[in-house]
């Protein structure tokens, strides 16, 4: 069975832009990351956004979620921004149906030493094909019910909710 992989920007595809010392997403590093994991399970890679995931809106989560209604997978592993991640899979899981979506981003961009995103890709693409159906968020090692993990900002990890 193939997976889907849909990307939507966040971090873990910012590039860092020498002339102006900025962060900017002007395309995805996905397939660069799939390769350097030597990853062999079947994977179609679409971009439907470039966003920061503080730019993504209800207009937005809707978008993504009619891919995954459309797209012929069970198997749905989407990147995105951490700070909302959390916002578009509860849209997802009140949505999407039947299918096993997993959701990760990168606290660190993929092209810094010390990104976690290359972990959190892979961890995202084993869960996805071991998991129900439902919807999770992968992150830090570690794979969460959609709606009981936040993003701890001061500790900069996903955790259970308390």
């Amino acid at each position: 069975m193939t997976i889907k992989l849909f990307v939507t920007g966040g971090t873990i595809d910012k590039r860092y832009n020498e002339l102006n010392g900025t962060l900017s997403l002007d395309g995805t590093q996905i397939p660069d990351m799939l390769a350097q994991g030597r990853c062999l399970a079947d994977i179609s890679v679409e971009t439907i956004l470039l966003k920061d995931s503080l730019d993504i809106h209800a207009e937005d989560r809707d978008y993504i979620c009619t891919h995954c209604l459309r797209c012929d997978s069970t198997q749905i592993v989407i990147t995105h921004g951490t700070d909302t991640l959390s916002e578009t899979a509860a849209v997802l899981a009140q949505k999407v149906h039947n299918k096993t979506i997993v959701l990760l981003g990168a606290m660190i961009p993929f092209v810094f030493k010390g990104s976690d995103a290359l972990f959190n890709l892979g961890g995202a693409i084993t869960a996805v094909q071991c998991l129900p159906v439902g919807v999770y968020i992968n992150m830090n090692g570690q794979i969460f019910d959609w709606d009981q993990v936040i993003k701890n900002t001061q500790k900069g990890i996903f955790q259970v909710k308390i």
